[in-house]
């Protein structure tokens, strides 16, 4: 049993690490405000269309799916991936054990970052599809009110070397409307 869980894991990390053909081939890099503007329009969705939203979120072709970047939704609660683009065999799979190759727990990060108001950036170190070796990647996370279902989020990353997390939140600060997302 031991060994079939070690292996299982294995092979969830294996699946997100390797990315998708559609986003190898893609040269530009997406923005740090694309990824927001996609991300709140993702949880606007969800948002709106609840559960059912969800199956949309797993088009490898799909309006989620952008340059070198794609949302993928997850709940926190539930500690398990809802939609991925890239590989929607991951669907139902637990994620809040994952790391990174610096041992750092990347969706237990993600998690507390999409709980604030603004929701949150997280730096991590992660392939980047089409690429060997690790890249850093940070990812937008924002939660979602989905009805029923306590613990919603979508996320989607960059890869940039040049902008801290710091940055990127006082980023957030200057674009986000405070009537609709308030600091606090």
């Amino acid at each position: 049993m031991y060994g079939r869980k070690t292996l299982a894991f294995a092979s969830l990390v294996c699946s997100l690490a390797t990315g998708s053909a559609a986003l190898a081939q893609s040269t530009e890099s997406a923005a740090p405000q694309e990824v927001v503007t996609k991300v709140l329009e993702a949880v606007q969705y969800l948002n709106e269309k609840g559960k059912a939203g969800f199956s949309e979120f797993n088009a490898s072709s799909g309006r989620w799916m952008w340059k070198d970047s794609y949302v993928f939704v997850y709940n926190c609660a539930k500690n398990e991936m809802l939609a991925h683009p890239l590989r929607p065999d991951l669907v139902g799979r637990p994620l809040l054990q994952i790391k990174d190759n610096n041992n750092k727990p990347i969706f237990k990060e993600l998690c507390a970052a999409g709980a604030k108001p603004r929701g949150g950036w997280v730096e991590y170190a992660w392939p980047k599809p089409g690429e060997g070796g690790v890249s850093r990647k940070i990812s937008y996370a924002h939660a979602a009110d989905v009805s029923f279902d306590y613990g919603v989020q979508a996320a989607a990353g960059i890869y940039n070397a040049e902008m801290s997390v710091e940055e990127l939140t006082n980023l957030l600060n200057t674009t986000l409307d405070p009537e609709k997302y308030p600091a606090h």
